[in-house]
């Protein structure tokens, strides 16, 4: 999935080049790219293996090595690009976003966003 790294603290392999790599992929055939088959199954089975990863990532964060760690770091990466291109969303986006908020404090980025209500109340509203 990734290029290899030119030493163990620096990479020439980016969050874009992985983007690019996932469009790529998603134009391959299911019978060769498992990123064009998970995207055939649609955005509940990409967002479920998201939920996965970041899963995997925080018990790795808590309980095992910075290696183990750095590894299940790099599956939620992939599976969160692996989202965004089922969405229609780029990595463009998401830093504009990011650019955006970084303009105020965390705390007061988040207080303006205001409470959220759970999910499924939102859906009902819909």
């Amino acid at each position: 999935m990734a290029a290899p790294m030119t030493s163990m603290t620096s990479t020439t392999f980016t969050l874009a080049d992985l983007e690019k790599r996932v469009a790529a992929r998603a134009r391959a055939g299911a019978d060769q790219s498992y990123t064009r088959a998970l995207l055939d199954k649609g955005i509940e089975a990409c967002a479920k293996k998201l939920g996965e990863e970041a899963f995997e990532t925080a018990l790795a964060a808590v309980g095992q090595n910075r290696k183990r760690l750095t590894s299940e770091a790099a599956d939620l990466l992939y599976h969160l690009l692996v989202v965004l291109k089922a969405r229609g969303v780029t990595l463009a986006a998401v830093e504009a976003e990011l650019a955006r908020r970084t303009a105020q404090s965390g705390h007061a980025e988040k207080a303006s966003r205001g409470k959220r209500r759970p999910a499924k109340e939102r859906r009902r509203t819909a």
